[in-house]
C-alpha cells in the first residue's frame, strides 16, 4: 500500500472524501466548511470535488444544523457535522445530550444514528477562555456517545474512516495544534506516514507510541507529542518512559493501561482536559480499582488543566497546560 507523509487536516479530509466516493449517503454540513474548507482544514476541497449539494456552509445556529444532522441520520444518511470550536456546545448542547446520545435507546434500538460531530478543541494559540478548551472528558461521561481523539495523521484518517462507518454517534475532537496548519506553530510528530488507500483504526484499542520499563504515561492528542519528547529527553537520563495514546475515550482501552502498569509499577497521565473530575481522574481510578493485581512503586501522577479558564495571556496559558517540561519534572518525581 503506497504512503505518503500527511498533515492531520489533509489525512482527516483525505478520509472523508474516501467515504464520501464509497456511499453516496455521506455528506458534510458546518461552519465554512465549504468555500473555505473548515476553519482548521478537515474539509479542505471536498467542495471542488463532491460540489454544494454534498458539502454545505450553514447558518451559525448549531442547535439547527446538528439537529439537523441528527434527523437525516435518522432517516438514513450518514452527515459529518463539524462544530467549529468544541467551547460552542453550550448553545447546542441539547441535540448532543438529548438527541444524538438517547434516541436510539428512547427508540428501543429501533432508530440508527451513524452520525460524525467533528469538533477542534486545545489551546497554546492565546484564543483565551472560550476557544480553547478540550472538554472531551464532558461528553465521554455522555451514555450513547464514541469519543474518538487523534494525535497523527495516520490514526486520524484510520479513526475519521471507522467513526464514518459506524452506526452510533461518533463525536471526533481534533486539536488545533496538531493539524499542520501552515499559519499555526504545531508540533510536527503529528504529520506522518499515511497509505493512499482507505483504512480503519478501531476503536477501543491504544497505541504503545513508545516502549518503556519505568514510568507508564497515558495521554492522547497533542499531549501525546509533547510526552514522546519528554519521554526522549528523559532517556538521556536513564528513564525509561513507556508512552500510550489512548486514541478514543469511549470505548476506553483499560487493557493496555493494566498491562503496562504491570511492567512499570508507576502511573503518570498528562492531560490538557480539566484536571477535576475528568480523564485524569479516571485514569488513576482504574488503577487504583485494580491495586489487588498491581505493584505501585510510587503514587499516581496527574498532569492536567487546573480549575480556571484558560488564560488569554501567553505566559499564563502556557502555565496552565502542561508543557514538556512539566512532564518531565513530574516524571523525575516519581524515581
Amino acid at each position: 500500500m503506497a504512503e505518503r507523509e500527511l498533515t492531520m487536516a489533509a489525512a482527516i479530509s483525505e478520509g472523508i472524501a474516501q467515504e464520501m466516493e464509497r456511499d453516496e449517503n455521506v455528506f458534510v454540513m458546518g461552519e465554512d466548511v465549504a468555500k473555505y474548507g473548515g476553519i482548521f482544514g478537515a474539509t479542505g476541497g471536498l467542495l471542488d470535488q463532491f460540489g454544494a449539494e454534498r458539502v454545505m456552509d450553514t447558518p451559525i445556529s448549531e442547535t439547527a444544523f446538528i439537529g439537523a444532522a441528527t434527523g437525516a441520520a435518522a432517516e438514513g444518511m450518514r452527515p459529518i457535522v463539524e462544530l467549529m470550536f468544541v467551547d460552542f456546545f453550550g448553545v447546542c448542547m441539547d441535540q448532543i445530550y438529548n438527541h444524538m446520545a438517547k434516541n436510539t435507546y428512547m427508540s428501543g434500538g429501533n432508530v440508527r444514528l451513524p452520525l460524525v460531530l467533528t469538533t477542534a478543541i486545545g489551546g497554546g494559540y492565546n484564543d483565551a477562555a472560550q476557544h480553547s478548551q478540550c472538554l472531551y472528558s464532558l461528553f465521554a461521561h455522555t451514555p450513547g456517545l464514541k469519543i474518538v481523539v487523534p494525535s497523527n495523521a495516520y490514526d486520524a484518517k484510520g479513526l475519521m474512516i471507522q467513526a464514518i462507518r459506524d452506526d452510533n454517534p461518533v463525536m471526533y475532537f481534533f486539536h488545533k495544534g496538531i493539524m499542520g496548519l501552515p499559519w499555526m506553530a504545531y508540533f510536527k510528530g503529528s504529520t506522518n506516514m499515511v497509505p493512499e488507500d482507505p483504512y480503519t483504526v478501531p476503536f477501543g484499542k491504544a497505541n504503545i507510541v513508545r516502549e518503556g520499563s519505568d514510568v507508564t504515561l497515558v495521554t492522547l492528542s497533542q499531549m501525546v507529542q509533547k510526552s514522546l519528547i519528554a519521554a526522549n529527553n528523559l532517556s538521556k537520563e536513564g528513564i525509561s518512559v513507556e508512552v500510550i495514546d489512548l486514541r478514543t475515550l469511549v470505548p476506553l482501552d483499560r487493557y493496555t493501561v493494566l498491562e503496562s502498569l504491570k511492567k512499570t509499577g508507576r502511573l503518570c497521565i498528562a492531560d490538557e482536559d480539566y484536571k477535576s473530575f475528568g480523564l485524569s481522574g479516571e485514569i488513576s481510578a482504574i488503577a487504583a480499582e485494580n491495586l489487588d493485581r498491581l505493584e505501585l512503586k510510587s503514587p499516581v501522577k496527574r498532569l492536567a488543566v487546573p480549575d480556571v479558564p484558560i488564560p488569554y495571556s501567553r505566559p499564563l496559558e502556557q502555565s496552565v497546560i502542561p508543557q514538556v517540561d512539566h512532564i518531565s519534572s513530574c516524571i523525575r518525581s516519581m524515581q
